[in-house]
């Protein structure tokens, strides 16, 4: 692949709801250009973009692909991002380094609730799109109806610049409005026919649509539209190129991936209206030494400065890093400067990446974007820049994790090949966190949803050959008292040479502290020597891990010790050591013991005509109500909820609301288990200990 300069480079997303046909635009573009010989389909696992196994194997996106093609003299990046929210995580790395977005919807299923989550991430970005009517070959494809759902959508700056001719079987080509022309398609190649005389009326009517969208952008043009002076047809196109990159005017285009029809216009389109990398407002970033905002142009002779905003853990190649240049150029063997860890970094070899196929590349210039292979501290998020001219770019502003799984090795002795799998795909993921419960000692991992998480257990079994088994998260119970009990321990043991003795007095009452408990010790006349009273806090505190309900962590209460004997050669700290502990196990078994478990506080975000199901659900798990508040149109609801009641919740609530419902959980507090549910907990824990031994 030849050089571009900045100004001859696009950088391009692809997004949608899942479904809608993106990977197999992504290949038709490919194709159509030349950068891939052969047509490659989904169902057959072929595709360039999604050739991970698990993508071959689900047939949908998971990772974020990149793949560039030569078109009209520019070089277009195109970045094909998954559609399940599950990995919303690759399409916010896509935006952070996009240009330009083509919004794909199909033209049987229309607008669905991926395409209006991924409009309002584009619309926070402020990035110009196309909107792209995909399938139109197929049975009940309905291009006017989805046009004006679209519009009734996303507002009345939705214009079409193209029409079908024909739909479903009988789609062979579309009418260009902005030019007046119709063509028809056949392989890679595209030929002008006459306007088809039924559309001739409709493309006028919409013309004056886009004449208007066209005038609304230059105020040169408005002026002379609203004096009736008629538009050239250079004059339109120019308007339309200023909205269209101003974000004024989203263009409505249509066509079919699999039938490669429609897609050479689609990509005249994007070298014609979307902006190239140079055009791209100035990078704002923060001086690491003197915290002063500095400003960075999309330039070749600006400082180096670059985002990482993907990284591919593999097993073999090691890390590969990809970035983007957003400002001066890098070549390969050269040193950059890690601005966010302070570190030097060795640059290899550069490459240009076309799926999983990497090509060498001479010089990496600003705008475009590349992989480097075996960076040693960077990481996602990461800035690389001049030393000399160091800066922070803003990072990716990733979504918190919102489902965990307990995560246990299925063959034994794994645990350390399982552990490095984890650590490694938390580096390429930023989504998924990984960490140890301490309270039920199990491994947690948590991510976006469930299919999420069973991608990379799978990922974690082929790529680190670690197989494991996934299960909903033991619920850290505690235990704590209601009442008070005095109590002796006693430890007598005789052996024939030295004994054991150990005797102590000791008063068990609650307090209000949920974390921990307290220790006094009221003794007079030395009834237990003060060298052994430290063994006796020692005793209740190893004793105070394992209760006596179901063998939870005993918290909230305060032990006094107030009487006690010795014996001036047996005893010792272990004897007095034991006899707390007996004391303990005794003491909280008569003070009234109850269960504990987390509550959570929740904020679940709803469309409001959700609120009566989302209520009722959260009634049924137990929840309290704490609060309503409408926020920009949306429904904020405040409930504490038992964690028991929460694990799988991100599954349900997308269910419950289409996907639209999203929510947040912090710890609050720990409260008493209901007597008829801890009944239950406590049977089946008996159960398991039985078993156990």
């Amino acid at each position: 692949m030849k050089n571009y300069s900045s100004d001859r480079i696009k950088n391009v997303g692809l997004f949608s709801h899942s479904g809608a046909g993106k990977t197999s635009l992504a290949e038709a573009m490919l194709f159509t250009a030349g950068a891939i010989d052969r047509l490659g389909k989904i169902d057959e696992g072929n595709t360039t973009l999604d050739y991970d196994p698990e993508e071959i194997k689900r047939k949908i996106s998971i990772c974020l692909a990149l793949a560039p093609f030569e078109w009209k003299d520019f070089k277009v990046n195109i970045l094909d991002t998954p559609g399940y929210f599950d990995f919303v995580g690759e399409v916010k790395s896509a935006l952070r380094v996009v240009d330009g977005a083509v919004i794909v919807v199909c033209a049987v299923s229309g607008v669905e609730v991926g395409t209006e989550q991924v409009f309002k991430f584009i619309e926070e970005e402020s990035l110009p799109r196309i909107f792209f009517i995909n399938k139109m070959d197929r049975e009940n494809a309905n291009f006017y109806k989805v046009l004006e759902s679209i519009r009734e959508l996303f507002g009345q700056k939705v214009v079409p610049f193209q029409l079908p001719i024909g739909q479903e079987a009988d789609f062979k080509g579309v009418v260009d409005i902005v030019h007046r022309k119709a063509y028809t398609f056949e392989g890679k190649g595209v030929k002008e026919i006459p306007v088809p005389d039924e559309l001739k009326d409709d493309m006028e009517n919409y013309r004056l649509m886009i004449i208007e969208a066209a005038a609304e952008a230059d105020d040169e043009l408005l002026a002379k539209y609203l004096e009736g002076e008629e538009l050239t047809d250079e004059e339109i196109i120019r308007g339309l190129k200023l909205g269209v990159k101003a974000g004024a005017i989203y263009p409505v285009l249509c066509g079919s991936s699999l039938m490669n029809k429609g897609i050479q216009l689609l990509m005249d389109a994007i070298c014609d209206y979307m902006p190239s990398a140079a055009e791209k407002r100035a990078e704002v970033g923060k001086n690491p030494k003197t915290g002063s905002e500095e400003k960075r142009g999309c330039s070749s002779s600006e400082p180096f400065s670059a985002i990482v905003f993907k990284t591919m853990a593999d097993p073999f190649v090691g890390r590969l890093s990809l970035f983007k240049v957003c400002s001066g150029s890098i070549k390969p063997d050269s040193v950059v400067y890690n601005a966010t860890r302070g570190v030097a970094e060795k640059i290899g070899h550069i490459y240009f990446m076309r799926g999983k196929k990497q090509e060498s590349a001479g010089v990496a210039v600003a705008g475009d974007i590349v992989a480097v292979a075996k960076l040693q501290s960077t990481c996602t998020n990461d800035t690389l820049c001049d030393k000399d001219h160091p800066i922070l770019l803003k990072g990716i502003d990733f979504p918190k994790p919102v489902i965990s799984f307990a995560v246990e090795p299925k063959s034994k002795g794994d645990e350390e090949k399982i552990s490095s799998g984890l650590a490694r795909l938390t580096e390429e993921d930023m989504t998924f966190r990984v960490e140890k419960n301490n309270e039920t000692g199990q491994l947690l991992i948590s991510g976006m949803g469930e299919i999420h998480l069973e991608v990379l257990a799978a990922k974690l079994s082929s790529k680190f050959g670690s197989e494991v088994v996934l299960s909903v998260p033991k619920v850290p119970y505690r235990e704590t008292i209601r009442g008070t009990a005095k109590v002796e321990g006693k430890y007598k043991k005789q052996t024939g040479g030295r004994g054991q003795y150990g005797h102590v007095w000791i008063e068990f009452s609650p307090i209000n502290s949920e974390d921990d408990f307290e220790f006094e010790e009221r003794i007079f006349g030395g009834a237990v020597p003060k060298q052994y009273i430290p063994a006796v806090e020692k005793g209740i505190r190893e004793a105070m891990k394992e209760g006596v309900l179901a063998g939870y962590p005993v918290v909230g209460f305060k032990a006094v010790l107030f009487d006690g004997s010795f014996h001036p050669v047996d005893s010792s700290e272990l004897a007095f050591k034991i006899a707390a502990s007996m004391a303990f196990k005794k003491g909280i078994s008569q003070a009234k013991p109850v269960l504990l478990e987390p509550i959570y506080e929740l904020e679940v975000v709803v469309p409001e005509h959700y609120m009566g199901d989302i209520m009722g659900d959260l009634n049924k798990r137990r929840g309290r109500i704490m609060g309503m508040e409408l926020k920009d149109g949306l429904q904020h609801i405040k409930a504490q909820v038992p964690l028991a009641e929460i694990f799988r919740y991100a599954t349900d609530l997308r269910s419950m609301t289409q996907g639209r419902g999203s929510f947040s959980a912090t710890f609050s507090h720990y409260e008493e288990v209901p007597a008829q549910i801890a009944e239950k907990i406590i049977a089946e824990s008996g159960k398991k200990h039985a078993e156990e031994d």
